[in-house]
């Protein structure tokens, strides 16, 4: 029976030749990660059930990347840090990016590929719903509880439920104004936030051929705002030469592509020269509008971060928007990982470093970390403390969720977010664009 990708790599894992949708079966997991909001009750649960003293299952495969709460005076959020440094000494695992070390990243769905730990082809089980990022290169990778979690630790496998694939075609050779975000924006508004639910959605088509790996894990990280259990782009030479410069371990791999025939759920095409840039209205991702219905919208503050827009590409695309313009709210720049920290300082626009075009424009630049995508402590980094209209390049919108529960979330490309910010109202950033 021929299979779509998910399928494959589900297959190979549970040592099949084949499944099907709908089967349940136990997979051999290649990668756990965990971070500081959810490492502590996830260690909880493993040694509840395995025993004080049990040892993961293969401390290579471990990952655990404190970055939601890393800069905070919170005193429960430093306890968990600390929880996971103290599991990380017990276990000897190698793979733990903590804050003020050498080793220090920021966003775990960014650090993950940075650091080669995403691979075609692999399984990656995260305690985080945004782990559908890494589908990106082309394996499957999806969000899980702590209880799976402390599971996979002892075990190194899980019980899965084969998904469905929803197939989204993209034509056309991308716009300058767009971006992936608003690919993925159009999709969950089509769609809704239920309309992917416990499914696959694979990305395909010329225009997806067209984008970097950083605008594909865009697409990916949100497959999650319309229920979905993974996002999937089939592994080009893109994708391989990301891996291979990453794979510093040299660890081997096998890629996978759809059967010929394969069968999908559905299959939804766009033509990207139709497309506007779009905004998701508070408070739902799927509450979309083009940006022509929504301009002029006042605003309080912008934000540009997270591991759906805090990547250097992001960063390049907003610093043509802010690049001999001041803002006119207070704007935040979050690097996702440290990595891209530096490159603020590296990459170039109109013969100044990013970070220049960011300060001549008034932004606030914060460290390398989840910032406030969501919310936490009352002092973490751009937090919305008060009922204010924020337009952001998170993935979420929902009451609360960056702070304050009567903010008011606008959801857009980073492009649209620089627009806004230097106009203070919603606005069209093919208006700034040279």
């Amino acid at each position: 029976m021929p299979m779509t990708m998910t399928e494959k790599i589900l297959a190979r894992h549970a040592g099949r030749d084949q499944v099907a949708p709908g089967e349940n079966t136990w997979i051999d997991v290649d990668v756990l990660m965990t971070h500081d909001v959810c490492g502590p009750g996830t260690i909880g649960i493993f040694k509840q059930q395995f025993g004080k003293d049990a040892r993961v299952w293969d401390p290579q495969k471990v990952v655990i990347i404190p970055d939601h709460y890393i800069f905070t005076n919170d005193l429960l959020a430093h306890r968990n840090v600390d929880i996971l440094r103290e599991f990380v000494r017990e276990q000897g695992i190698p793979h733990y990016y903590d804050v003020g070390s050498e080793k220090y990243k920021g966003v775990c769905h960014i650090a993950l590929p940075e650091e080669g730990h995403t691979r075609p082809g692999e399984v990656l089980f995260g305690t985080d719903s945004h782990t559908c990022t890494a589908g990106a290169f082309g394996e499957f990778a999806t969000g899980i509880g702590n209880t799976d979690a402390g599971f996979v630790m002892g075990t190194g496998k899980l019980w899965v439920k084969v998904p469905e694939t929803m197939r989204f075609v993209f034509q056309g050779e991308m716009p300058d104004y767009l971006m992936a975000k608003d690919l993925i924006l159009a999709v969950i508004g089509d769609i809704g936030c239920d309309g992917a639910t416990y499914r696959a959605m694979e990305f395909t088509g010329e225009t997806i051929s067209q984008l970097d790996i950083e605008s594909r894990m865009t697409l990916c990280n949100m497959v999650i705002e319309a229920g979905g259990k993974n996002g999937v782009i089939a592994p080009d030479e893109v994708t391989l030469a990301y891996v291979r410069q990453r794979n510093q371990r040299g660890l081997p791999f096998e890629p996978v592509t759809n059967d010929a025939d394969a069968r999908f759920h559905s299959e939804h095409r766009y033509d990207v020269s139709r497309m506007s840039p779009m905004v998701a209205k508070p408070h739902s991702p799927d509450n979309k509008a083009s940006v022509e219905e929504v301009a002029g919208t006042p605003l309080d503050r912008a934000y540009i971060g997270s591991c759906t827009g805090g990547k250097i590409s992001d960063f390049r695309a907003a610093a043509r928007i802010f690049a001999g313009r001041e803002v006119k709210i207070p704007t935040f720049i979050v690097p996702a990982t440290t990595e891209i920290l530096r490159g603020l300082d590296t990459e170039r626009a109109d013969g100044h470093t990013l970070r220049q075009i960011f300060t001549a424009a008034g932004c606030t630049i914060g460290p390398p970390s989840c910032g406030a995508c969501l919310g936490g402590p009352a002092d973490t980094l751009g937090r919305l403390n008060e009922p204010l209209a924020c337009i952001s390049s998170t993935n979420r919108n929902f009451p609360g969720r960056m702070g304050h529960k009567e903010a008011r979330v606008y959801l857009a490309s980073p492009l649209t977010v620089a627009a806004s910010a230097v106009v203070g109202a919603i606005a069209d950033p093919r208006e700034y664009l040279a």
